[in-house]
């Protein structure tokens, strides 16, 4: 039986902390300079986790994480001892008016755990503080992302309602369907498209 977790919320450091045991406490929080350490960690396990599930992803770099870090368009969890938990980061397209959460993942040890869905809330919360106008979409063959996201706001919609920017799409290109993507002249693929639209727009 999975004992209840707690949720606290600390405005001034973008924090947050739930109780995932009697014994250890999880950060999720936006991430900062010093937690470019973890990008080496975090960039291996979103290959590994994509490989594992024989389903594509568009690879990102060490460099790239920790560009995301530097820029605070990132959210990061962890241990209170400084272990590396889960990793989610903002992309911006079209001069901001369409914004992704990309690249969720979540370490194999803390898996099932809730924190998935912690980390989305944060990161989902972040952009729609530093793009308020934006709309927010999401690529994604899991199932349980496309819950939270379903949660937060998101509609199932057609490719050719996200983005028409040619970086975002050429970033598919290290996806090991990009091929399948290119055959439907990019109307579909293996992927799940999803939009949240403001509703202040």
């Amino acid at each position: 039986m999975e004992k209840s977790s707690k949720t606290f919320y600390h405005h001034n450091f973008h924090s947050f902390k739930f109780q995932e045991s009697l014994e250890q406490k999880i950060i999720v929080r936006i991430a900062h300079k010093g937690d470019i350490v973890y990008a080496n960690a975090i960039t291996d396990e979103m290959e590994s986790s994509a490989k594992a599930r024989g389903t594509g992803i568009a690879k990102r770099s060490p460099a790239y994480v920790a560009q995301k870090i530097e820029e605070g368009k990132s959210v990061i969890a962890h241990t209170e001892e400084g272990t590396w938990v889960g990793f989610c980061y903002i992309e911006a397209w079209q001069h901001g008016q369409f914004v992704a959460n990309s690249g969720l993942i979540v370490s194999p040890a803390y898996r099932k755990s809730g924190i998935a869905k912690k980390i989305k809330h944060a990161i989902f919360q972040l952009s729609r503080d530093t793009f308020p106008n934006a709309k927010i979409f999401g690529l994604t063959t899991g199932l349980a992302v496309m819950k939270i996201n379903s949660e937060l706001g998101y509609e199932p919609v057609t490719y050719s309602e996200l983005t028409d920017d040619e970086e975002f799409w050429a970033g598919c290109k290290s996806c090991m369907n990009y091929e399948i993507l290119m055959s439907k002249d990019r109307k579909n693929c293996m992927c799940t498209a999803m939009l949240y639209e403001p509703k202040n727009k």
